[in-house]
């Protein structure tokens, strides 16, 4: 996929004139008023501040109120915001629960305001469908966009014998493990300094695993096993969007799953439940208790900014065939409340930060991949400067490498029905026939209104 240069809303327009671009029939053109918009991600809380400050100088009397709650209490909170009449204005929102508040009525429908407006959605890479529902409506504009990438410790590869060029294309099978299979078995060093592939090698005592936590419950393997089974031409759901069933019993995916286990059993990857859910990416890499690891796009800032250890980046893995590469993209988005009393100003700050001009300043940071072309582009040169090369991931986008997330119905119910088969299948409590039983709670799930 081409980056496209064009400008969302014209370059001669001033902050102020693109800032009120939209609506002005808001209850704050005759008085204060405060909006409220709320996210789960402290960085990009942080990030659209500067959006804010903008907005507010733009708009005499508003009042943009940012409000940030940790990702494991926020959807809960929306959910007791909806019943009490109390939710805010507007805020970030993920695919997995857009389905069921679209069903309960909770989002509004934007198509009045983009065709009033004239909003070209064209404007966004990525991520537009996602928030369009199964009624034909749009009820958000994309607000990010995230990828994997392949982390890795270059001190550690470089006394293993390995270059970053080494690193830059690496193939994977289910059979074998392919030269990353390879790699990691030589990466990992037991208590002792011997390595994996070396006589003596003692896998009940590790020292540095030479691959991160592949073996988690994550019931879509974003950041885990997705962008290893995905090189085999495997897909999350039967169809690209709005699927009826989980392809959870396919084979491939069967077979990857069984190749991690073995990466576990060989001492070269941790077992499910080896560290804690507070242990991040970024602590197993810093500590060096792995050496390489699969992880989120919206990491790579903070992985170069570890003190005294240099991380390099890399794509995922090519397929069996040596020149498949395909990962998994998800987009968040932006929604309006349904019961807000101020749409008129609520859909005027979502366009706003759906702007060239909001989503630039905002995504200098380097905490967060903006939904716009331009604006990536410039995030990209901008954290370029401070030695964050961010080419793996536009090089992902541009080379059509991507492709998205589907949009699935009950996905709270999914995942508390999935993750813990994953985890028993993992843990040696379950069988390759969990599979076929995942599966078929899955055409049950899927399709309950």
């Amino acid at each position: 996929m081409r980056v496209r240069k064009a400008v969302a809303l014209g370059a001669a327009l001033t902050l102020t004139a693109l800032v009120s671009a939209c609506s002005s029939n808001s209850s704050s053109s005759s008085g204060s008023s405060t909006l409220n918009w709320w996210t789960w991600d402290d960085k990009q809380a942080a990030a659209y501040k500067v959006c804010a400050t903008d907005f507010e100088k733009a708009n005499p009397g508003v009042t943009v109120k940012i409000s940030q709650y940790g990702v494991t209490d926020y959807f809960t909170k929306l959910t007791a915001g909806f019943v009490a009449g109390k939710a805010p204005d507007a805020f970030q929102n993920s695919v997995q629960f857009f389905p069921q508040y679209a069903d309960q009525h909770q989002l509004l429908s934007l198509d009045d305001y983009i065709k009033k407006d004239k909003f070209d959605l064209s404007r966004f890479s990525v991520g537009v469908d996602s928030w369009k529902y199964t009624d034909g409506h749009q009820y958000g504009l994309p607000l990010d966009w995230a990828a994997t990438g392949l982390y890795y410790n270059t001190d550690m590869l470089t006394k293993a014998g390995y270059t970053t060029k080494d690193v830059q294309n690496l193939n994977w099978n289910p059979d074998n493990g392919g030269t990353i299979g390879k790699m990691i078995a030589h990466l990992t060093v037991d208590t002792k300094g011997r390595r994996g592939d070396q006589p003596g090698f003692d896998k009940a005592n590790i020292k540095t695993y030479g691959f991160g936590q592949l073996a988690a419950k994550d019931f879509l393997g974003q950041t885990t096993w997705s962008s290893f089974v995905s090189t085999t031409g495997w897909r999350l759901g039967n169809k690209a969007n709005w699927p009826t069933q989980l392809n959870y019993d396919d084979p491939r995916l069967v077979k990857t799953m069984d190749w991690i286990r073995t990466l576990v059993a060989k001492g070269y990857a941790p077992k499910i439940g080896t560290f804690t859910n507070t242990v991040s990416d970024v602590d197993l890499l810093s500590s060096g208790k792995v050496a390489m690891e699969t992880g989120g796009s919206w990491t790579a800032s903070t992985f170069a900014k570890i003190p005294d250890i240099k991380v390099g980046i890399a794509p995922t893995v090519l397929g069996p065939d040596n020149k498949t590469r395909a990962v998994l993209s998800n987009s968040n988005g932006n929604t309006i409340w349904a019961g807000t009393k101020n749409p008129d100003l609520a859909w005027k700050w979502v366009s706003y930060m759906g702007s060239e001009a909001c989503q630039t300043k905002a995504s200098a940071t380097g905490t967060f991949f903006p939904s716009i072309p331009a604006s990536m582009d410039a995030s990209a040169k901008a954290l370029k400067a401070q030695g964050v090369d961010l080419s793996v991931f536009t090089d992902l986008l541009k080379n059509k490498e991507l492709y998205p997330s589907p949009d699935f119905r009950n996905g709270a119910a999914l995942q508390d029905a999935i993750e813990p088969l994953i985890e028993g299948y993992f843990g040696g409590q379950k069988s390759d026939s969990v599979f076929a039983d995942m599966q078929a709670k899955t055409k049950t799930i899927l399709t309950q209104k």
